[in-house]
C-alpha cells in the first residue's frame, strides 16, 4: 500500500528516540564548539530540534542531516565548510557520542 502524502514515515517511539540524540549531540558540539554554557546549548538544541506531532508534514526532516552540521551552520555560517575546512567533518569525539 502506499502511503498517503500526510501520512507518517517514523514511529512515535523512533522518532522521540532520534529527537532526543539529535537535541543530544546538538548540545554537545553547541557546547564543545560554540562556547555554550549547558543550560544555553540545551535550550538551542530544544529550539532547533522542536517536537512535531504525528502527522506533521515531512515531520522529522531535520534529520536528513546531522546535528554537527546544524551546529556548525549556526556557529560558522553557511560557509563553514570552506572558512573552517577543520570542521568540516565530525570529529571522533562527535562520532563517539554513538
Amino acid at each position: 500500500m502506499a502511503r498517503s502524502e500526510d501520512e507518517t514515515v517514523w514511529g512515535e517511539e523512533e522518532y522521540v528516540a532520534c529527537l532526543r540524540d539529535e537535541r543530544r549531540r546538538f548540545a554537545w558540539v553547541m557546547q564543545r564548539y560554540g562556547g555554550l554554557a549547558s543550560a544555553e546549548a540545551e535550550k538551542a538544541a530544544l529550539e532547533r530540534y522542536p517536537y512535531e506531532p504525528n502527522g506533521t508534514p515531512f515531520r522529522g526532516l531535520i534529520f536528513h542531516d546531522e546535528a554537527w552540521h546544524w551546529a556548525m551552520l549556526r556557529i560558522y555560517g553557511h560557509r563553514y565548510t570552506v572558512d573552517h575546512p577543520e570542521v568540516a567533518h565530525p570529529s571522533a569525539e562527535y562520532e563517539a557520542l554513538g
